[in-house]
């Protein structure tokens, strides 16, 4: 008898409409002979199975869902994480997460699914909490010998000095809310002025900001997965933008070059994915996560950790994935045969 997933796309975050991608891609991609698979949108409140029946969802449903939560798709009964169609109560067997940003990649639905008793494909929920803020994040590994740029850290109402803080870590800096994704909300600042303004920015996202030096270098993204005993590393990629920084548009709209693999010497990839393991395995991470690095000479400073790395045909992962030369239908396979 086939498994039954749940593949959980959307989110209540600016990143629902790159989750839905996402999703999708996944959709397409995963082997129907092995399982049976239900895409649901989540939304708010509202959780909709799109494709009951258990066949392809058509085009534009999943966006309309978004729009309009409630009027697509069938209701998830969240009591027992079921659905009923057509007189048959379908329980789904795990749920595949590719929610980025809130409720999938900070915890929440990890929450939700381990009260429910279900096994799902990302971190834990202590784990995505941690990871998905980037202060905490930062103050967790802080100790496991990975390199970091220095930061300053605001609650919303702290008080704050700008000149200070240009003192305490130079110009430019960058300014980020600790939560979110996709580079919303982030401001390189290059003058001292300018400072207040890019805090007020990141506060908008979040209640919390943190302002981190910047570090000249290469910028290089590298991910890993859990196959049974074992953790494979994949190939390293280097992002070229002539942005400012790694930032949405160059992101989703075309306005970086991603090399992979990164054109660098064999022992410096090495020693990046000898960080991502470090880091996953301190983390206590399980499924999938892709790990951001600054590289300035030899140096290794680890960004930030994705727990939910996006999945989109132009994302970062499948690039690697295929670099690797893995059909991408094993790969979320393997994915899935690792979900415990």
């Amino acid at each position: 008898m086939k498994k039954s997933i749940a593949l959980i796309y959307g989110g209540n975050s600016e990143e629902a409409g790159i989750s839905v991608q996402s999703g999708k891609n996944v959709a397409a991609n995963i082997c129907r002979e092995e399982y049976e698979v239900y895409e649901l949108l989540l939304k708010g409140v509202h959780w909709r199975v799109l494709n009951p029946s258990g066949g392809m969802v058509e085009e534009g449903v999943a966006e309309r869902g978004l729009e309009n939560p409630g009027e697509v798709g069938v209701e998830v009964d969240k009591t027992d994480f079921s659905f009923v169609w057509e007189g048959r109560k379908v329980k789904f067997d795990m749920a595949f997460i590719m929610i980025h940003g809130n409720p999938g990649e900070n915890g929440l639905l990890q929450g939700y699914l381990e009260m429910m008793g279900v096994p799902y494909n990302t971190c834990s929920a202590y784990v995505s909490a941690i990871t998905f803020d980037k202060h905490s994040c930062k103050r967790f590994i802080e100790h496991a010998g990975v390199k970091m740029a220095k930061d300053v850290f605001l609650r919303r109402g702290s008080a704050y000095c700008p000149q200070e803080i240009v003192d305490e870590l130079g110009l430019p800096v960058f300014v980020k809310p600790t939560n979110g994704g996709s580079s919303f909300g982030i401001t390189k600042v290059k003058r001292v002025e300018d400072l207040e303004a890019a805090v007020e920015l990141a506060f908008k996202e979040y209640d919390s900001v943190i302002i981190e030096e910047s570090i000249v270098g290469r910028e290089l993204t590298n991910g890993i997965y859990q196959d049974g005993d074992q953790l494979v590393k994949l190939p390293v990629t280097e992002i070229v933008t002539t942005r400012e920084f790694f930032d949405y548009e160059a992101k989703y709209l075309g306005e970086s070059q991603e090399i992979c693999p990164a054109q660098i010497p064999d022992e410096l990839t090495l020693r990046i994915q000898e960080t991502t393991e470090r880091i996953y395995r301190y983390m206590g991470c399980s499924g999938l996560v892709r790990m951001d690095y600054i590289v300035r000479g030899e140096e290794i400073f680890f960004l930030e950790t994705n727990t939910v790395p996006g999945m989109t045909p132009m994302s970062l992962v499948p690039a690697q994935v295929r670099a690797a030369g893995i059909p991408m239908k094993e790969f979320f396979s393997t994915l899935i045969e690792n979900i415990r």
